[in-house]
């Protein structure tokens, strides 16, 4: 990030000017660095470009300094998703369109490329990615298409699977891959702290096991609503080996009574309360547009004024001709909501919702039938 070039911008396109304006000079001019490797020592040199790595006004530097790349994005009619320094572009696509929108999508990223040179940025083909997404019948069809993407001298050929802040996304999105790679690093951990457990005791090895494990069976698993139960087993079967360490049970003794002691939620349960949780902060204004707009309430539809349904929190589940569509947030998270109790649907502040909604599915996993 070029420090003049990020003060233009922060004065064309935000109106940033007058003291503002200087301080934000001052934060960025006369800053150094050194460089240490043992006792050797080398600098200090003056830093002319980027912003300090980890500080609070860096990430929002640096989404000024890029923010206009949207409008690059748009211009070809593409859906975009960025975070920080990451760009995604995105199309939904036909068979007989595949090759307009590969050449749609080749200029722009020669757009984009050149917008980069604009910012003193440089585009680095051999960090790109590209990825289809379909069927395994779809993507058979595909097979003498040359779907690589050409940029200047590169060709990008498409990968089998990419990794989306931190989740493996396959081909066909069974994420049987990310789900054995969480699985894996969470039985790692298990294996560690196995080895010091009569040290630490039952009430630190939990602790350890929700920070090491359990956070790691949770990150991002709304994308495992409405997963085949076999695709899933895997991390419940990781989620009982943590308690069984943390109780001190043998492998083929019963874990039920030992989630619930430590009052665990199962994995399926623990999918159902992250989708609750997006949509009581989609329900409570909270949520960014982008999620809110994927949902529409049943009070929001006029054909349905006249309804009873129109007078509850009611969300309207996204109508879809396929089982795989089920998966989509559109669809799990308004189902999710639906079966919660109007009393907890109803509350206002969100500590108290989570711990209603907790109890809620906690009796719903445990209640002996």
């Amino acid at each position: 990030m070029d420090h003049d070039t990020l003060l233009q911008v922060l004065n064309r396109r935000f109106g940033i000017d007058g003291l503002a304006l200087d301080w934000c000079r001052d934060y960025l001019s006369d800053r150094t660095q050194t460089f240490q490797s043992g006792s050797l020592q080398s600098g200090p040199h003056t830093v002319s470009c980027s912003v300090p790595q980890g500080s609070v006004l860096g990430s929002k530097k640096f989404v000024a300094y890029t923010e206009d790349l949207v409008e690059v994005v748009n211009r070809h009619q593409l859906g975009h998703h960025l975070y920080a320094n990451d760009t995604q572009l995105l199309k939904s696509v036909r068979l007989t369109e595949i090759l307009p929108v590969i050449d749609t999508i080749q200029h722009c990223i020669r757009d984009i490329h050149s917008w980069c040179a604009s910012r003193r940025l440089q585009l680095n083909p051999t960090k790109t990615e590209v990825i289809w997404f379909g069927s395994k019948a779809n993507r058979r069809k595909t097979e003498d298409i040359d779907l690589a993407l050409h940029v200047g001298s590169d060709a990008i050929r498409p990968a089998g699977v990419v990794r989306d802040l931190g989740v493996l996304l396959d081909e066909e999105l069974t994420l049987k891959q990310h789900i054995s790679k969480v699985t894996s690093v969470a039985f790692y951990h298990i294996r560690r702290l196995k080895k010091v457990r009569s040290i630490l005791g039952p009430v630190i090895t939990a602790c350890l096991m929700s920070a090491f494990v359990l956070t790691r069976l949770d990150y991002c698993n709304v994308v495992f609503a409405n997963l085949p139960a076999a695709t899933i087993a895997p991390l419940q079967r990781a989620q009982n080996a943590a308690a069984r360490l943390v109780k001190g049970l043998g492998p083929r003794d019963h874990v039920s009574s030992a989630l619930r002691d430590l009052h665990w939620l199962p994995i399926q349960q623990r999918i159902i309360y992250k989708l609750c949780v997006l949509m009581y902060q989609i329900h409570t204004g909270r949520s960014p547009s982008y999620m809110s707009s994927l949902v529409i309430a049943t009070a929001d539809i006029s054909s349905r004024s006249g309804l009873r349904s129109a007078s509850t929190n009611r969300y309207e589940p996204h109508t879809t001709r396929l089982k795989f569509g089920e998966r989509c947030f559109s669809h799990a998270g308004p189902k999710a909501w639906n079966t919660l109790p109007a009393d907890i649907q109803d509350l206002t502040d969100e500590t108290s919702f989570k711990r209603r909604l907790k109890t809620f599915l906690f009796q719903q996993a445990y209640t002996v039938q």
